[in-house]
């Protein structure tokens, strides 16, 4: 089972529409956080230890997380799916653009 840990701001949109989007996959378990102090879900090692693969929305979204939690994530795959901050939480273009930018990572 591969788990993956999707990252972004606050943790109520983009990463939670990929956690629930991908979740019950075959052979995949899913996880969402945010890294802004004012996150649903902050981030927090235990997550970091248990992921396999993090996903971060944005560039700064991997600045951040290799700021807080650099020598952790050694050993990790931490892939950058560059999607802005511009949807709403399951809206069907956010869902498309997920889809389309998460297949090399499914396989």
């Amino acid at each position: 089972m591969q788990q993956f840990l999707f990252l972004c701001s606050r943790n109520r949109l983009r990463s939670p529409t990929a956690e629930q989007l991908f979740a019950g996959r075959p052979g995949i378990s899913t996880d969402s956080a945010g890294l802004a102090p004012d996150a649903d879900t902050l981030l927090d090692a235990e997550q970091i230890r248990c992921a396999d693969v993090i996903v971060v929305m944005e560039r700064a979204h991997r600045s951040k997380l290799l700021q807080r939690f650099g020598p952790q994530l050694k050993g990790k795959k931490l892939v950058c799916l560059d999607i802005a901050d511009n949807y709403s939480f399951m809206q069907p273009e956010l869902v498309a653009l997920l889809e389309k930018r998460m297949a090399p990572y499914l396989r």
